[in-house]
């Protein structure tokens, strides 16, 4: 099991829909508004880090999506 901690940034007024689109996705374990220098922190859980990848790539083609950093860890 690899888990990922994902920061976001969104467009000014799509902070809703994209929290809901991430919401939705699977992987993904929790997602936080936050207030910073990011607007949300996004837990993801994926069996591999092959498809942590690609729910990151997925939350990066979500419309509003400005800006993504993330940083991984893994279960011993």
């Amino acid at each position: 099991m690899v888990i990922g901690v994902t920061m976001v940034n969104v467009s000014p007024g799509s902070e809703k829909s994209v929290y809901m689109k991430i919401k939705e996705m699977k992987n993904v374990r929790d997602v936080y508004h936050v207030f910073g220098e990011f607007d949300f922190v996004v837990i993801i859980e994926a069996p591999s880090l092959a498809e942590l990848n690609k729910t990151v790539d997925s939350i990066r083609a979500i419309e509003g999506v400005t800006k993504t950093q993330t940083v991984v860890g893994a279960e011993i």
